[in-house]
């Protein structure tokens, strides 16, 4: 049962309960003017959250709504999102809005996969790209000197913003962002990744941000044209890898559709990555699927090993995203990657398995046929060449 909101409302800080009950306003509002009553008073209560660096009303406020009331957690969840990785700023005697934007890359390698800093050159190229065939015609556009991995994004909302402002104003002076990587965190090492170039796109008020904003602009085509202009420069970026750039968009818009899409990614450049490493065909693995709960159902496992063996080599893990639950068609999308690449056998376990790892390691357990859990183990192997170039 729901606590009374009023209740609720009191044992949070002052700022914290303004914003509950303006996102609660919005939520119930009955249409659009009633919308433009609540929105702007909104954004600039997160927007003065969001200058003070005070990011612990900002998660209050998310909290208390997550637990009492999910459709205007929604709308603050939007409004904070949009307020970080938006701005606007006067430059010129002219008003300019500002976009935080994620160029993410999908990438996989039995090596590292680099998250390094990038050369003058390199900056050029990628802006010149991204002007070329995904920002609008005035756009203006600075991109910070790093090819980012996930856990060397901003942490925060707050951090988010900071960059927003700090990258907006050298796309309006004709600046890169030079960061130092000595500030950055260690990224940990995985067989498949995302990369990310992050940048601030600038252009006077209410005009078209991106290329498919135009009249004569499409996303698809967007996307095309960007693969296959900026796909030399990312080659270059991450030797020995295989990779597919994923459309540049609004940073968290972006970064969401990358974890969608990193799922089956994953998933392919697993099944490549056994048949380059021990050469095993799909036609000779096994693919073993298991749902994983804690409260709740996390994640799908995948245990991939020798269909002639109880082995498991390698496995995938498949997490459950956004709003998705039991009843979302997770396992029909794994079990058509499987057999579109060729895999004749697949168990799909339907009983709950624990979200256990192991002890040592801390390596995720994935289920054979049995329902037993196990750690993946790699046979022995003789060192092969890396992966290059693009997964398709």
């Amino acid at each position: 049962m729901r606590k009374p909101r009023s209740s609720a409302r009191s044992h949070l800080p002052r700022e914290a309960a303004q914003l509950v009950w303006l996102s609660t306003g919005l939520s119930r509002s009955g249409g659009k003017l009633e919308d433009a009553y609540w929105e702007p008073r909104l954004a600039s209560a997160v927007d003065e959250l969001l200058r003070d660096d005070n990011e612990a009303d900002l998660t209050a406020a998310l909290d208390q709504l997550f637990e009492a009331d999910g459709p205007a957690h929604d709308e603050l969840a939007d409004m904070v999102e949009s307020r970080a990785e938006s701005t606007r700023l006067n430059h010129d005697g002219k008003v300019w809005d500002v976009l935080l934007v994620a160029c993410p890359v999908l990438a996989w390698s039995r090596f590292s996969i680099p998250a390094a800093p990038l050369s003058a050159e390199t900056l050029g190229a990628l802006k010149a790209q991204l002007a070329g065939h995904v920002l609008a015609k005035n756009a203006k556009v600075a991109l910070a000197n790093f090819l980012f991995s996930p856990d060397q994004l901003p942490r925060s909302f707050c951090e988010t913003f900071q960059i927003t402002c700090e990258l907006g104003v050298r796309a309006l002076t004709g600046r890169d962002f030079k960061l130092n990587a000595k500030d950055l965190p260690e990224t940990n090492r995985f067989l498949s990744d995302t990369r990310y170039l992050l940048a601030a796109v600038a252009v006077p008020q209410g005009e078209a941000l991106f290329r498919w904003n135009e009249p004569d602009g499409d996303k698809d085509k967007a996307l095309a044209q960007w693969i296959a202009q900026a796909g030399p420069t990312v080659e270059a970026l991450l030797p020995g890898c295989a990779f597919q750039p994923q459309l540049p968009d609004a940073y968290h818009a972006a970064c969401r559709q990358t974890d969608q899409a990193s799922r089956p990614y994953s998933l392919r450049a697993a099944i490549a990555f056994l048949q380059t490493t021990v050469n095993l065909e799909p036609a000779a693995m096994k693919a073993v699927i298991g749902p994983f709960h804690d409260q709740r159902l996390e994640e799908y496992r995948i245990g991939i090993g020798p269909r002639d063996s109880d082995d498991i080599y390698y496995g995938v893990v498949w997490p459950l995203l956004g709003t998705e639950d039991d009843n979302a068609e997770v396992v029909p999308e794994i079990e058509a990657i499987l057999a579109e690449a060729g895999f004749q056998d697949v168990t799909i376990h339907d009983h709950r398995f624990p979200l256990e790892f192991c002890d040592d390691c801390g390596s995720p357990l994935y289920p054979n046929k049995e329902g037993e859990l196990l750690h993946a183990e790699m046979p022995e192997q003789p060192a092969h060449g890396a992966a290059g170039g693009m997964l398709h």
